[in-house]
């Protein structure tokens, strides 16, 4: 690891003030976003093949 690629050194009062600040607000980023999963994207769980097979049909057979 580079000096470059190091985090730089932080004062004491700014690593106490970063405990306390996640302390307070705790972990506000979900490990995983609504457009990484298939509800983000409009698509609904499905149950059955039948469910599948009738979203996909196109538009003009009805």
């Amino acid at each position: 690891m580079t000096s470059s690629e190091r985090p730089a050194k932080l004062s004491k009062a700014e690593q106490e003030r970063r405990r306390r600040a996640a302390e307070l607000l705790g972990d506000l980023l979900p490990d995983t976003t609504r457009d990484e999963t298939a509800e983000g994207w409009g698509e609904k769980e499905s149950s059955s093949r039948d469910d599948d097979y009738l979203r996909d049909v196109p538009p003009h057979h009805g």
